[in-house]
């Protein structure tokens, strides 16, 4: 029985520990100290110059994976287990890792961690630009009642098909217009203090205005075909977890050991 074979059958052929056991004819026990036995290492990409997307993904509170995808060969080049959420020095730690082993980083795509631009201000850096519409749309929901909302949305699903220029404008037209209402406030009874009256819709236009220019630094640095999306990562999330959920039930070392061999299968893709 060929552990390479076994493994790739559990991973990518979608089989069961039982399943492998009836078709092999041994005992579920054996199916799984072969499993376990199959070595893990990390792999050097011989492409050296790369553009990060990098992002975290979650099973639960207390388990998730950081993770780093060249967008040009497709190869996961490291990962990293977390609890609870992620931190800039995870990712810091990511990129450390890949100068330290001789990658020369041509472009970050990333989602909007507060203080992850300035951590890596020395690379042009992308923010995906389909965080930052889900964000607004997080503060906004997807069908808000005010008027000022309604327009900032429409702006917003604009993003990921048209120009850094038509945005903007539109983006300056739409801040002119609303100027006024987003500074209104509302007198508190209890405390006698006044706040925002429209917070949330506040709350989505200064994300917007704060990270404006990380979302065209892929229009910007066109030479480098940085992407505008993390969604070549989204995608290998989704995936991943596609093929976890049929072994469901695995301890968190067996599943440690599964992300491992996936991420690792990028190399022979």
């Amino acid at each position: 029985m060929d552990k390479n074979a076994l493994y790739s059958e559990y991973l990518f052929g979608k089989q069961t520990i039982k399943q492998l056991s009836d078709k092999y004819q041994v005992s579920s026990k054996t199916i799984q100290r072969k499993l376990h036995q199959y070595s893990s290492y990390r792999l050097i990409s011989r492409d050296k110059s790369v553009i990060l997307l990098m992002d975290a993904t979650y099973w639960s509170w207390s388990f998730g994976v950081v993770a780093f995808k060249d967008f040009r060969t497709k190869k996961i080049l490291w990962h990293k287990y977390i609890c609870k959420k992620e931190t800039l020095s995870d990712y810091m730690e990511g990129v450390d890792w890949l100068i330290n082993n001789g990658f020369t980083i041509e472009g970050i795509v990333c989602d909007g961690l507060r203080g992850i631009f300035h951590l890596f201000s020395s690379y042009p850096v992308q923010m995906c630009q389909f965080h930052q519409i889900s964000i607004v749309r997080r503060y906004l929901t997807k069908q808000p009642d005010l008027e000022a909302s309604k327009e900032l949305l429409s702006i917003v699903k604009t993003m990921t098909h048209t120009s850094k220029e038509r945005f903007i404008t539109s983006f300056l037209a739409w801040e002119m217009k609303w100027t006024n209402f987003l500074k209104e406030r509302t007198l508190e009874k209890k405390t006698g203090k006044t706040r925002y009256t429209h917070k949330r819709l506040r709350s989505a236009y200064l994300s917007l205005k704060r990270n404006m220019e990380y979302l065209w630094t892929f229009s910007d640095c066109e030479k480098l075909g940085i992407p505008n999306t993390n969604n070549a990562l989204e995608g290998t999330f989704t995936d991943l977890k596609t093929k976890l959920r049929n072994h469901n039930g695995l301890a968190e070392n067996r599943r440690k050991v599964f992300i491992d061999e996936y991420f690792k299968s990028s190399f022979n893709r």
